[in-house]
């Protein structure tokens, strides 16, 4: 789950609704190492992880606008929210099957209160 969470947390650095999130997004421009990040530069062709090279870890609002738009294209939205659905529903099942003995629904709270969280 704390995996999950840290996944969302880089999610909505970037693409997050500050006046909901309560969040700037500075990520990209201060260059941390985020599940985005590494996604991008897995698909990334030669160009675009020279553009990732050249923008990413820049303040500079036009270099962070030119990662986001490398984001948008090389789909990472929809691939956050396929791994969103997907690890959601892995944690369930591994919230059954390892927490026997122990109240299941205090598990599935904790998990509820983070899928699909906009803050």
């Amino acid at each position: 789950m704390g995996q999950f969470f840290q996944v969302q947390d880089d999610y909505l650095d970037c693409f997050g609704d500050s006046s909901v999130t309560g969040k700037i997004g500075t990520d990209i421009g201060e260059g941390k190492c985020t599940w985005l990040s590494v996604v991008a530069l897995q698909r990334a062709s030669p160009s675009q992880r020279r553009l990732m090279e050249e923008h990413y870890g820049r303040p500079e609002q036009e270099s962070v606008d030119k990662v986001k738009d490398l984001y948008m294209e090389l789909g990472l939205p929809a691939t956050y929210r396929a791994y969103e659905d997907s690890t959601s529903s892995m944690i369930r099942i591994h919230i059954q099957q390892i927490s026997r003995g122990l109240n299941h629904n205090v598990f599935f709270k904790f998990l509820d209160k983070i899928h699909k969280r906009s803050s």
